[in-house]
């Protein structure tokens, strides 16, 4: 069966029509600026007591003091020096039902040498947004499931958890694969797998969002045409 594209997952979650318009002008490229604050994870030791005239520089989501207190929380984490110092960076991941790129593979370490006990793996997806209050956006949760899901299927283990870092805010939110999320992650797929034409409009507030919204016809984006 046809692999699914890590991004398609994200797409088919949040909506399937939208993603019938990527897969269609085939653009799946990440925007300059999007890349740049992707960029900034691989950077938190070096930016978390960078001075102001760096950090105005950069993309941030957030000013200078905030973003260091948010680094500062971040080197508190135990993982932090996986974070800073991954097994693998951007490396190229394909499983049962899905690939694409994984930013970065965490390797935990344990002292026993003894690879059965030791921490299993974890996946990171890097995001260039906001993250929500709490949690994750449910497409990027989505995506992680698929992300872990597809490094189990490589490592022939069992992967229980994902992170999601928002290297612009300065923040990392874990993913567990949950009942729940495992569900969420299988309806996904099939709706990626299903796409043969465009899928049903939303019309709602996802709309307000997306690049297609003109051409996808939704009556709220007519509506704002018409007012001017």
């Amino acid at each position: 069966m046809t692999l699914v594209p890590f991004s398609d997952l994200a797409r088919a979650a949040y909506c399937p029509r939208q993603l019938y318009y990527v897969r269609r002008d085939d653009e799946r490229s990440v925007p300059p600026k999007a890349r740049e604050r992707i960029d900034l994870a691989f950077r938190y030791d070096e930016l978390v007591d960078a001075p102001d005239r760096v950090l105005l520089q950069l993309p941030l989501h957030r000013s200078p003091a905030a973003y260091r207190r948010n680094l500062t929380r971040l080197r508190e984490r135990s993982d932090y020096d996986c974070l800073v110092n991954p097994a693998s960076e951007r490396g190229f991941l394909s499983g049962k039902d899905c690939h694409g790129t994984v930013h970065k593979v965490l390797e935990p370490g344990d002292a026993s040498g003894n690879e059965e006990r030791s921490p299993s793996p974890v996946p990171t997806l890097v995001s260039s947004g906001e993250p929500p209050e709490t949690g994750v956006w449910e497409p990027q949760a989505v995506r992680a499931v698929g992300i872990a899901k597809a490094l189990a299927w490589e490592r022939e283990r069992e992967i229980d958890r994902a992170l999601v870092e928002y290297p612009a805010v300065g923040v990392v939110r874990e993913v567990r694969l949950t009942l729940r999320k495992k569900a969420a992650y299988r309806e996904a797929l099939r709706a990626a797998r299903s796409i043969d034409g465009p899928p049903p409009r939303v019309d709602d507030d996802r709309c307000d969002a997306c690049d297609y919204a003109a051409e996808c016809g939704t009556r709220r984006r007519s509506l704002r045409s018409l007012l001017g």
